[in-house]
């Protein structure tokens, strides 16, 4: 069972999906995402599985990332955060997203 203490060592952010490009050297079917987290924090990229989701539908949409995960590199590209979703029927994601506007950078608690 994890510890409140280790839960506060994840690093939650609000951002914004500013850019959306096909991943087709990903394994799976994934989109590369660039994410802006305010001035705090800046612009990240990382590799999601949301195709689900068209390009047009993800830019400008707020989302909720694991900020201070180590880099990953998947498939040649390096992923700096994770984007947080839940699996839905037939596994597709839902990407969290806030409920009514947040700042970005915004830590989630």
């Amino acid at each position: 069972m994890a510890t409140f203490e280790e839960f506060e060592k994840l690093d939650m952010r609000t951002g914004v999906i500013r850019e959306v490009e096909p991943f087709p050297r990903a394994r799976k079917p994934s989109f590369r995402l660039t994410i802006d987290f305010g001035p705090e924090i800046g612009s990240k990229q990382t590799s999601a599985q949301v195709t689900n989701y068209r390009p047009e539908e993800l830019i400008g949409m707020s989302i909720i990332a694991v900020v201070n995960f180590p880099p990953k590199n998947i498939a040649g590209f390096r992923s700096e955060v994770l984007v947080l979703g839940v699996p839905g029927e037939g596994g597709q994601i839902s990407l969290l997203t806030p409920s009514r506007p947040a700042p970005l950078g915004g830590r989630v608690y």
